[in-house]
């Protein structure tokens, strides 16, 4: 099956509204354009050398979405031109991702992780110190980033009770923070090529696919 017909798979299984992020971390730039040519434009990445590569080859229009543990010293390489980024765990990070914006005179949407999985492997903030950082107002004095919502990956399991407990975890807290950022606090990104159907019944907005859309991952 083509990438294009894949995608056109996946997206007739979306809601209106949610948006798809194909992961395209480890696939060339040719497969990348594949997908772009069968209409997709949202593309996710995790490694910031390998996202500023492919910015520089492929089409401008392109929505690149930062999708893995970024460190402070390589916001740099992505701030002139990334599109969103989903991996935001903390508040060093929030305060580089601020500096270099500011920088390039741009404002860069983030999203912000949220530990919730069962393995401790998986980065993202502890929802009681987010809740602490969020009451020091530090986030109220920057100018050159915009929380659009947040973002989670659920417990890598084949048992669904522990998937959606995950899913319905994050689902509240998305609610919690809601009014706290107003309309623009609109994303809940949830749900990858294994569970994003489950995804979808607990509000998702985006759901990040790779495997699903461009096969196994070349290493």
């Amino acid at each position: 099956m083509s990438i294009k017909q894949r995608l056109e798979q996946i997206r007739a299984t979306l809601p209106e509204g949610v948006s798809l992020v194909a992961v395209s971390k480890f696939h060339p730039a040719e497969r990348v354009l594949e997908a772009y040519e069968a209409g997709q434009r949202l593309f996710g990445e995790n490694r910031p050398q390998e996202m500023a590569a492919k910015a520089q080859q492929l089409p401008k229009d392109i929505e690149w979405h930062m999708i893995g543990h970024l460190q402070t010293n390589k916001v740099k390489m992505i701030a002139p031109f990334v599109s969103l980024i989903a991996s935001v765990d903390s508040d060093r990070l929030i305060v580089e991702i601020e500096k270099q914006a500011a920088k390039c005179e741009r404002v860069i949407d983030i999203l912000l992780e949220v530990h919730v999985a069962d393995e401790e492997t998986k980065s993202g903030w502890d929802i009681e110190e987010l809740r602490a950082y969020l009451t020091t107002g530090a986030l109220d004095a920057m100018s050159h980033l915009r929380v659009r919502g947040v973002m989670t990956i659920a417990t890598n399991t084949d048992d669904e009770a522990v998937v959606r407990r995950d899913f319905q975890t994050i689902k509240d807290i998305f609610e919690e923070l809601k009014p706290r950022f107003g309309n623009h606090f609109d994303t809940l990104s949830i749900g990858m090529s294994d569970d994003y159907p489950i995804a979808l019944e607990y509000g998702s907005t985006m759901v990040r696919v790779g495997t699903a859309i461009f096969g196994a991952r070349e290493y």
